[in-house]
């Protein structure tokens, strides 16, 4: 059966873009998310609901798109994900559900984050809230309590599901908004944050109370939470950036993606002097990473009027960043600079970065990643002048926040360990996310705030 070839989404011109943190992409218009969802088969086995993490019924929305039915198909996505607008646009949906659509056999797959992203842009436009429909249904209020520690993915999510229970649920975040990652370190030009708070808006239609400006560990006890709440849900990522630890790293100019990243994303630095928190970013600008928030960093820049080399240690082949990101970095004039490391950072009398002197690499045997691993050229040290570098070379877990949780078990890397529901050596305190995993994808901590919320229940109720 002859199959067409799959629809482009909109997108905003590079010329255009890269002067701006509007959104790239742009969607589907209504036909063209028709046309789209006619290219599903509709498999009697749909191995694509397989790669979602959160078990989206795909088939069906997509069917219901096709027939013109956007309101249902809102209803479809809504009833097991509550944060479908943000999913639609972050998820790696090539490596999930369109990884396993049966279409890759003979073409492109469905693009199914982008319908996803179309019907809850739809829906939105619309007015239509989470509880319109048969298929989000709230249960009568119970009397049990849960703290959620954290309000990213999974911290959302865990909540969404609890609420939707009936349980009394609150969350409580350190910064001045909600949404983690989703608000720090994804920027506005991949999501933009109206959306974001659209989305997280929609818990408080599940009696969610929110506490912003409220880290716990400082301003609350964790044991206090562990007297007050019948459960505890710790979903706060693993946000402590991690260094190269090279020669010149203190060096003023040389950022952590995290701080550069929240800076530009939460603390609006594109916009100084309108918002008060600015960001230095000089005229040549090296990023040390290639995962997705390498890429994030490095478009930032570029849109803040910055020459960025994007330095990677392996070839594009092994870099774990999306397959989109790397092309529109390409596209918007990133250069990339593969098979290189930096070995030292030099700076100037005031202390000030002002080169980095980097090394080639070639590439030996796989490591235990499957990566075939990077190895040092002799002699081929050269010197990259630059004024800004950030390295983006991933996060850990914040170790100072566990510690405050008596006997709670954590592995040699400092991730807390959980059993399949999410639950933790303390019987009533459960985990999901990056805290449990390392760096992982958002669907991913969705993923595990799904299965924390059933363990959460189980617990409660058999504690009965």
């Amino acid at each position: 059966m002859a199959v067409k070839n799959r629809v482009p989404v909109l997108e905003r011109p590079v010329e255009e873009r890269i002067k701006s943190f509007e959104e790239v992409a742009l969607g589907y218009t209504e036909e063209l998310a028709v046309e789209e969802a006619k290219r599903c088969l509709q498999c009697k086995v749909p191995t694509c609901v397989e790669g979602c993490p959160v078990g989206i019924d795909i088939p069906r929305f997509i069917k219901q798109i096709a027939e013109r039915n956007f309101e249902g198909a809102f209803k479809t996505v809504k009833s097991f994900n509550y944060l479908p607008a943000i999913c639609g646009r972050v998820c790696p949906q090539e490596t999930q559900c369109e990884g396993t659509c049966v279409l890759n056999k003979i073409g492109k797959p469905v693009n199914i984050g982008a319908l996803e992203r179309f019907v809850a842009d739809w829906a939105y436009k619309e007015g239509l809230e989470a509880q319109d429909g048969a298929d989000v249904k709230i249960q009568e209020a119970r009397d049990k309590k849960i703290a959620v520690v954290g309000s990213g993915p999974a911290g959302l999510t865990v909540s969404s599901e609890l609420g939707r229970l009936g349980f009394q649920v609150e969350i409580f975040e350190t910064l001045h908004e909600l949404g983690g990652v989703l608000v720090y370190g994804i920027p506005e030009f991949r999501l933009p944050k109206e959306i974001v708070k659209k989305e997280i808006s929609d818990l408080k239609n599940l009696n969610i109370v929110l506490h912003k400006n409220t880290p716990v560990g400082y301003a609350i006890d964790p044991r206090e939470l562990l007297e007050t709440y019948d459960a505890v849900f710790i979903g706060v990522g693993a946000g402590t950036p991690k260094f190269m630890g090279i020669e010149g790293t203190d060096l003023n100019g040389v950022y952590s993606a995290n701080e550069f990243l929240t800076r530009i994303n939460l603390m609006r630095a594109y916009k100084f002097p309108e918002y008060d928190t600015p960001v230095y970013v000089g005229k040549r600008v090296a990023v040390i990473g290639g995962g997705n928030t390498a890429m994030d960093v490095a478009r930032s820049a570029l849109r803040l009027g910055a020459e960025v080399y994007l330095v990677y240690r392996r070839t594009e082949a092994e870099m774990p960043a999306r397959r989109a990101e790397i092309e529109h970095a390409k596209e918007e004039g990133i250069k990339f600079m593969l098979l290189t490391n930096p070995v030292r950072y030099i700076g100037d009398s005031n202390g000030r970065v002002v080169a980095v002197e980097c090394i080639k690499m070639t590439l030996g045997e796989p490591d235990e990643s499957g990566r075939r691993k990077p190895v040092p050229m002799p002699g081929s040290n050269f010197i990259l002048e630059v004024d800004t570098v950030v390295e983006a070379i991933g996060t850990e877990a914040n170790r100072f926040l566990l510690s405050q949780f008596p006997g709670l078990e954590t592995s040699k890397y400092g991730y807390v360990v959980v059993n399949e529901w999410g639950q933790t050596s303390i019987p009533k305190v459960f985990a999901g996310g990056d805290i449990v995993t390392g760096s992982a994808t958002v669907i991913s901590a969705m993923g595990a705030g799904k299965r924390a919320a059933q363990g959460i229940t189980r617990y409660l109720l058999e504690s009965v």
